[in-house]
């Protein structure tokens, strides 16, 4: 019988679409301003995978939110390990729930969160392994958080799925040590990055399907980035009437420098007519807008993360299934999203595919295939978009 442990951060990511840009101390805010808890859905998207070995697992978890439903509601057969007192979870209850799976002995811990949960599960797994002096369990991340740098996550929910399946069904999988890396939130709120290295973890890692500690940093090469946003200038100057939605990262935030406009490095704003119309926009917010008011067109331009490949669901859950979908439907389909990265930030991706993961799998597929990358002024190269693993 193959022992799977499970822990979930039932409150990873609450902060994405309404541009808190974390989770850490942010959940009643984050639920008033209308987030949603995602964190299970995304543990059933992986544990899908697992369902034709199901008979041939015991899920080691513990109640309610925190593994319990998504486990029991697929009809796995569950037993607890560790429970809560409430539901509103802490960093303590993820600690000892590690504990308690490291006694059971279980073949690997699957868990669903973000750099701080990964932060968390890391500290009672290298405790547990120096007290015991035995080898590390394997641990492997279901992406849920707002932001996730280090490189212990599966590219996708799926793709984490696939991992453990590989191993359910007894086939050569590589172990190898994964960064843990987390930033200071505080920080980051205020448009600043600065990851730190909070230590590894062994990990099954499949290259197909396991994501790279993401790389940091502005673009290095301005006459480049001054191109891309020369390029992307002139459609706003050909389109003056249409709704442009300024995706986060370093890449856009160059361009809405060029424009001289007030930027949220790290968030979405919208500009129109090459003025600014609102910045650091909520998912909720966005959705108003597109309806508000009849647009002529609507474009969004987005950037990729460097070293991993992610143009949706990674820093930027603002742009939700429904925002996408809405400006797919628009007159051009694909060509209303603006992918812009220089060609060293795509060699950088060793030829690994770009990554969607907005939680909807249908959705995500109908990104797949190959998409325009702009590059430089007048100067587009086409780039494989992966289908959901």
């Amino acid at each position: 019988m193959f022992k799977l442990g499970l822990v979930i951060n039932p409150i990873a990511g609450v902060g994405g679409s309404v541009a808190l840009k974390g989770s850490d101390d942010m959940l009643t805010q984050a639920l008033t301003l209308g987030a949603e808890l995602k964190a299970n859905a995304r543990t059933q998207t992986a544990l899908n995978i697992l369902l034709p070995y199901k008979d041939e697992i015991t899920v080691y978890t513990v109640n309610k939110q925190m593994g319990e439903q998504a486990a029991k509601s697929l009809g796995f057969n569950v037993e607890l390990v560790y429970q809560t007192t409430s539901d509103d979870t802490q960093p303590e209850d993820t600690e000892q729930a590690i504990k308690a799976l490291l006694a059971k002995q279980v073949d690997i811990i699957l868990f669903a969160g973000g750099d701080g949960t990964a932060r968390n599960i890391a500290k009672a797994v290298n405790l547990h392994t120096e007290q015991s002096n035995v080898a590390q369990v394997p641990v492997l991340g279901i992406p849920a958080g707002c932001k996730i740098h280090s490189g212990v996550y599966g590219i996708t929910p799926i793709a984490a799925g696939r991992v453990v399946e590989l191993m359910v069904t007894k086939q050569l999988v590589t172990l190898t040590d994964g960064d843990v890396m987390d930033i200071d939130e505080t920080l980051f709120r205020q448009g600043v990055v600065k990851a730190k290295r909070f230590g590894e973890m062994q990990i099954p890692s499949e290259l197909r399907y396991v994501q790279a500690v993401k790389s940091g940093g502005k673009e290095s090469d301005e006459l480049v980035l001054q191109d891309i946003s020369a390029d992307i200038i002139s459609i706003m100057q050909d389109n003056d009437k249409a709704l442009f939605i300024i995706g986060s990262g370093s890449t856009t935030d160059f361009l809405m420098q060029e424009l001289g406009l007030d930027n949220t490095l790290l968030g979405v704003d919208l500009v129109k007519d090459q003025s600014l119309l609102a910045n650091d926009m909520t998912e909720a917010q966005l959705w108003l807008q597109l309806n508000s008011a009849e647009q002529a067109n609507v474009t969004l331009v987005v950037t990729l993360i460097g070293g991993q490949g992610h143009i949706f669901g990674r820093g930027n859950q603002q742009l939700s299934p429904r925002v996408i979908r809405y400006i797919l439907q628009q007159p051009g389909g694909k060509d209303n999203i603006k992918i812009i990265a220089t060609k060293t930030k795509l060699a950088e991706l060793s030829n690994k595919p770009l990554i969607c993961d907005t939680g909807d799998s249908e959705l995500d597929q109908l990104l797949s295939g190959f998409m325009a990358i702009t590059t430089g002024y007048k100067d587009q190269v086409l780039y494989h978009v992966a289908s959901p693993q």
